[in-house]
């Protein structure tokens, strides 16, 4: 890449607002001397087709769609690093929660039981908290019944569409437990799906990360690649008119990227298989392209 290139990007359309967002950031990066185009995708697994096939040099991927552009680049002898990401991808994790009157004190009492979770390729929502009970001994389909909100696929969960729907499944009796993302507890609670205090936490998973900008590592440290890394981690909240971009994007400010947040996902996608297909699927058309 050459420090002159336009750097196109590419993000997943997961709600109108992502329009908002990077319009903003793109007069944002124009203003500081930055050429930056972007393409919006209806799914992850498009986006991460079109990283690899060149039409987009970096990815905003979600934590699934992470694994999959890392599994298929070692699988092509590539490598990608996670560039940078929010503040509010560190360190998040799941909730397990359950009606506040119920009786239910630990996972194993899960048995028999009917668990609501989202969408199928939501790491928040179905594969982190379902590869937790897991570990802890219970698996669905043998020890407990999950029902699933599978909404929006190829989302991956970002629209949180499906974790609304479990734990509206919870409150009304149709579920005993919900797995949501710890943060939309508050968020279910302030919007009035769900009045405080109507479910308890009865488990948490361990930290892990969320989205990150994901590039080539032999681009890392083009000009313009790196111009752009700089860009992102000077944006200041204080800035007046920087701050609604920040908040609608749901941060303070960026951070570094870091590959260690993603464990426990790597672990729930070995186990139930959910990226195997596809990653054998970029791999073995990329090397049909190679010359």
């Amino acid at each position: 890449m050459r420090e002159t290139d336009t750097l196109i990007l590419g993000a997943v359309a997961y709600d109108s607002k992502v329009v908002t967002i990077w319009e903003g950031l793109r007069a944002y990066f124009a203003d500081s001397g930055l050429s930056l185009d972007y393409v919006l995708f209806s799914n992850y697994e498009r986006q991460v087709r079109a990283f690899f096939d060149g039409l987009i040099a970096v990815a905003w991927n979600s934590p699934l769609a992470w694994l999959q552009t890392q599994s298929a680049a070692a699988a092509l002898g590539r490598k990608v690093i996670p560039l940078c990401m929010r503040d509010s991808d560190r360190d998040l994790a799941s909730l397990i929660v359950v009606r506040a009157g119920d009786g239910l004190n630990a996972p194993a009492d899960l048995r028999q039981r009917r668990v609501a979770v989202g969408a199928a390729d939501s790491p928040q929502a179905t594969l982190i908290p379902l590869n937790f009970l897991a570990e802890h001994g219970i698996a669905a389909g043998r020890d407990f019944e999950a029902i699933r909100f599978d909404l929006l696929a190829g989302k991956h969960g970002d629209h949180i569409g499906g974790e609304r729907e479990a734990i509206r499944a919870l409150t009304a009796h149709k579920a005993d437990a919900a797995c949501i993302l710890e943060a939309n507890l508050a968020l279910f609670e302030s919007e009035g799906t769900i009045a405080p205090g109507a479910v308890r936490v009865l488990a948490r998973t361990p930290p892990f990360d969320h989205c990150n900008f994901t590039v080539a590592a032999e681009d890392a440290q083009a000009p313009v690649v790196k111009r752009f890394c700089d860009l992102l981690l000077a944006m200041s909240y204080e800035d007046r008119w920087l701050r609604p971009l920040l908040e609608m994007e749901g941060l303070r400010h960026w951070m570094p990227g870091r590959a260690s947040g993603y464990a426990q996902l790597r672990a729930a996608v070995q186990r139930f298989g959910t990226i195997d297909d596809f990653v054998r699927s970029v791999s073995a058309s990329m090397k049909r392209k190679a010359p």
